[in-house]
């Protein structure tokens, strides 16, 4: 038999963040109002005993300034501050020489010892003096005489204060941090409602709809802008929705148009078998298997870049050893009379990965031979930070309305021609993506031969960057003065 499992503790009861707001400044305001409370206690105390003690010292003065003609009165004078004031006068050896009258014939009560400054209570004021009694003792010389003069006051003053501090803490304190409690409720409660509002609108919003967007308050505080920032949030996720929605559609389309052409090939050849010309159709059907592993190239190229798993290497590169080797196989495969004239400095050497650099500069090259009228001038030109390649052609160009957008996927500015082409509108978006992955970025603008210039700027040093960036195209993020591309997307390279 299996042994029974232990039954897992129970989760504690997680309180809601109103609650728990609510708890911590409650204690914070009530150790707060306890503090200043006591503060003031000890302050007021303080100013209390300073008063007595500052009475008592008078009433000393007064009692030393009645024997100045070296005879004690009997009894001393009262206190003109304070009646309930006793003082007794003691000689150096320690006897009593006068006292008030309540204190006649009694020995010495406190006592000032030679090196202190605080009077010591006396076995005698046992049973005859209170506790709470505020005592002063004071040196003086009195007609030559060294003399010490105690005064004390019974301390009922300070009781009274001490009892109505604890009555006013044992009543005031849960009134005052029951309002305070109060009063954070309702303000954490006002200020979460907002927060409420915008965790329903989250819940309501599916995948299906991202159109939906939380309510913006109009402050300007933290709330207002949690919900600024989710509806940018989702307006960032409704856009790269739809253009995963139009990037598979379209991926479809361009898939089934070669597949149909196979098929329709086959079966007219399996529907003749005797007549059909089965040379021609295997061409046909290799051409367009072609063209489909073509697009499934560059449509895996696309799907890693935008997951950020285009794996890359980074060494030195010689641009200019694959500009030559482009040359030499471009207008062959890509379109014939049209001449390629390459133009490069030395040292046009940059950091990166060489399969993903000539897929770029193919990608490149392919675009401006195809919309070439007779020539192609590609130039390289290395300067102390960066390389650039200007690839000029004197085909129609493009318009600048259109030279941001023929850097998304599957862009074609011209649906007749290219759709017999095989172009399928992605070479352009691999080059952005594959210049954004080495740190650098890729703009068009106008020729000096008439047609269009891509310019492709890379860095000498940095090596390779972060693989797949933000923009409309899937790659980098679109620098300041970029024009744009072609309106094509050139071949699978």
């Amino acid at each position: 038999m299996r042994p029974a499992r232990s039954a897992r503790p129970a989760r504690p009861v997680r309180h809601t963040l109103r609650a728990r707001v609510t708890a911590v400044a409650g204690l914070a305001i009530g150790a707060a109002i306890i503090g200043g409370l006591l503060l003031m206690y000890v302050l007021q105390m303080n100013s209390v005993r300073r008063v007595i003690d500052g009475q008592l010292r008078a009433y000393a003065g007064q009692i030393a300034e009645s024997g100045r003609n070296g005879a004690w009165p009997d009894p001393l004078p009262p206190s003109g501050f304070d009646p309930n004031a006793q003082s007794q006068v003691l000689a150096a050896d320690g006897h009593v020489l006068a006292a008030t009258e309540t204190l006649a014939g009694m020995p010495p009560l406190y006592t000032l010892p030679a090196r202190g400054h605080s009077p010591v209570r006396q076995p005698a004021a046992d049973g005859r003096i209170p506790g709470d009694v505020r005592v002063v003792a004071v040196r003086a010389v009195v007609a030559g005489r060294p003399v010490t003069i105690v005064t004390g006051t019974p301390s009922g003053m300070l009781r009274m204060i001490t009892e109505d501090f604890a009555h006013r803490m044992m009543l005031g304190v849960p009134v005052i941090l029951a309002l305070a409690v109060g009063t954070v409720w309702l303000v954490v409660g006002r200020a979460l409602r907002r927060v409420e509002q915008i965790r329903r609108a989250v819940t309501d919003i599916t995948s299906a709809d991202l159109a939906q967007r939380v309510p913006e308050p109009e402050c300007q505080d933290e709330v207002g802008k949690l919900a600024r920032t989710m509806n940018d949030m989702l307006a960032r996720l409704d856009q790269a929705a739809r253009r995963q929605r139009r990037f598979v559609a379209d991926a479809s389309h361009e898939l089934r148009s070669p597949l149909a052409a196979i098929r329709t090939t086959l079966e007219v050849g399996l529907a003749y078998p005797d007549r059909a010309p089965w040379p021609e159709i295997a061409e046909q059907a290799a051409v367009q298997a072609q063209r489909l592993e073509i697009l499934i190239q560059q449509l895996l190229v696309l799907a890693k870049a935008d997951d950020r798993r285009l794996g890359v290497c980074c060494k030195p590169v010689d641009l200019a050893g694959l500009l030559d080797g482009i040359r030499a196989t471009t207008p062959a495969a890509a379109r014939a009379g049209v001449r390629i004239d390459l133009r490069t400095d030395s040292g046009l050497v940059v950091p990166g990965d060489p399969t993903h650099l000539e897929r770029m500069l193919r990608n490149v090259v392919d675009n401006a031979v195809r919309y070439a009228g007779s020539d192609v001038v590609v130039t390289g030109v290395a300067s102390a930070d960066a390389v650039r390649v200007d690839v000029d052609d004197d085909g129609p160009g493009i318009p600048v309305a259109d030279r941001e957008r023929v850097f998304g996927r599957f862009v074609r500015l011209d649906e007749s021609r290219e759709r017999g082409t095989g172009n399928a509108g992605l070479g352009l978006a691999i080059a952005r993506e594959i210049a954004g992955m080495h740190r650098g970025r890729i703009c068009v603008a106008d020729s000096p031969a008439g047609g269009a210039r891509v310019t492709i700027v890379l860095p000498r040093s940095g090596g390779v960057g972060a693989v797949g960036g933000a923009g409309t195209a899937g790659g980098v993020g679109r620098s300041r003065g970029v024009g744009g591309t072609r309106g094509v997307g050139g071949t699978g390279s």
